[in-house]
């Protein structure tokens, strides 16, 4: 066995899920304090281990709500359980969901010493880098203009152009390289291809196999919160493939058998 760079033990994540409609926060408010606030709880994740070796590329698959997101979250240290540990050994660069800590009100160029505060970056280490991170993202004069004026696609080409401007040692994409046009896709990919060349661990969620060929050696599937399997790649996707087929063969019985009884 390898070095490890994750180590994922027992873990589980419990949301709280209110069953109450609340029309506004101040009838929020009035029930809270009343105490008639009624929650349902929901196991997002449920016992679930795995352990991944430095140089790994594993990719996260399973059906929507499966517990995808969620785990990369724990990983990444946004999350922190309910239940069990999450160690990692290595320098993280989380891409998950890219801009969402970006203030509209600002520039482009402001933003970029924001989101790079947030990612743990120092103002120097920003100020050497900044030429780079701009011509990287591709946004010319933009880059002066106020963030609610981007489209998503922009967003996430500046929010991808700060992060990877490090060089990571354990590096999480949650569908990343799915956003803005097709020319910035590729580029984005051949970025990531260069960081994983020197060696960096990769946890990738996408819904494109083609995509997690092109970038993992192994695969996790998640099912219903769970881990169903953690190996081979092809034996993964086969895995996945069978339970969305079995899935999709379900609901149209249940869609006939519906019609039926019309």
């Amino acid at each position: 066995m390898g070095k490890i760079a994750v180590k994922v033990d027992n873990v589980g994540m419990k949301f709280n899920l209110s069953s109450n409609k609340v029309d506004n926060l101040k009838e929020y408010f009035v029930r809270f304090v009343k105490r008639n606030i009624m929650y349902k709880e929901f196991w997002a994740l449920r016992n679930v281990s795995f352990t991944i070796e430095k140089g790994d590329r594993v990719a996260i698959i399973g059906s929507n709500g499966a517990g995808k997101s969620t785990i990369l979250k724990i990983i990444a240290g946004v999350l922190k359980p309910t239940e069990g540990s999450v160690k990692s050994y290595g320098k993280i660069v989380p891409l998950l969901e890219l801009g969402a800590g970006f203030d509209p009100q600002y520039t482009g160029a402001e933003n970029i010493y924001l989101y790079g505060a947030i990612l743990g970056y120092k103002k120097d280490f920003i100020d050497e880098k900044f030429n780079k991170i701009v011509k990287f993202s591709e946004l010319g004069d933009f880059i002066n203009v106020p963030v609610k004026n981007y489209s998503s696609g922009m967003k996430a080409r500046l929010g991808f152009s700060i992060a990877t401007v490090v060089e990571p040692e354990i590096l999480i994409l949650d569908e990343v390289l799915s956003v803005g046009d097709v020319k910035f896709r590729k580029k984005s990919l051949r970025k990531v291809n260069r960081m994983m060349s020197s060696g960096v661990t990769v946890l990738f969620v996408s819904h494109s196999m083609n995509q997690i060929r092109k970038v993992c050696n192994k695969a996790i599937v998640l099912e219903q919160g769970g881990l169903k399997f953690y190996g081979d790649l092809e034996e993964a996707i086969t895995i996945y493939e069978d339970e969305n087929t079995a899935r999709k063969g379900q609901k149209d019985n249940e869609k006939g058998n519906n019609v039926r009884n019309i």
